[in-house]
């Protein structure tokens, strides 16, 4: 089975982190990753949202001609999602959602931790679009670049869990919103003790539903 991780931004270093992240999480998948060098060096908000979708679609008509079993979008703010969907011939799964879905798995209420402020927004509407805004209760921002949980992990880990300090007390689970955050998922849990989801690892998981 083989499945293309795209990155809609065109910062190869996280596509390489989601790759292995994926492929760890599930090594039966053969995971392949592809980088849009013509979209922005990051994605922190709707204007650079938008300015990704137009080569994110070609890289999925691309992706087209090599029929995966399957398609996942790696950005959290599931870029260009429905649009992707439209124009692939196999189903395409979004980071966001993804983990939407496996967070839903577990009792107690969930919150997002994203990276900038920008980001808030549009997670809020894809967390109502899905139909989890009842168990998705707080979507916060740690004040961190995107791109900081590539150079910094150790740093942005802190500033994540500086800001899960600010939550409602009976939040139980945390969503940590970047594709990036598969870089510091683990010493997050470490350092707060929540119980922490990335959206590469959950879709990475859905995919086996695929097989």
């Amino acid at each position: 089975m083989k499945v293309i991780i795209i990155n809609p931004n065109s910062t190869e270093a996280m596509t390489l982190s989601s790759v292995e992240t994926a492929q760890k999480t599930t090594p039966e998948i053969n995971f392949e990753g592809w980088t849009s060098f013509d979209g922005p060096p990051s994605i922190q908000g709707e204007k650079d949202g938008e300015y990704a979708i137009k080569p994110l679609l070609e890289l999925i008509k691309k992706a087209n001609e090599q029929q995966p079993s399957a398609i996942i979008i790696g950005c959290f703010d599931d870029t260009g999602l429905q649009k992707a969907r439209d124009v692939s011939l196999c189903p395409v799964l979004g980071i966001g959602e993804a983990s939407f879905i496996f967070s839903n798995l577990h009792i107690g209420q969930t919150a997002v931790i994203t990276t900038v402020y920008d980001a808030v927004p549009i997670i809020k509407k894809n967390i109502e679009n899905a139909g989890y805004q009842n168990q998705i209760n707080e979507v916060i921002a740690a004040d961190v670049e995107v791109l900081e949980l590539e150079l910094n992990p150790a740093e942005s880990a802190l500033k994540f869990a500086k800001a899960s300090k600010t939550l409602e007390l009976n939040t139980q689970n945390i969503i940590l919103g970047c594709a990036g955050a598969v870089r510091i998922r683990d010493e997050f849990e470490d350092i707060t003790g929540f119980r922490a989801f990335d959206g590469v690892t959950s879709a990475a998981k859905l995919c086996r539903a695929l097989a």
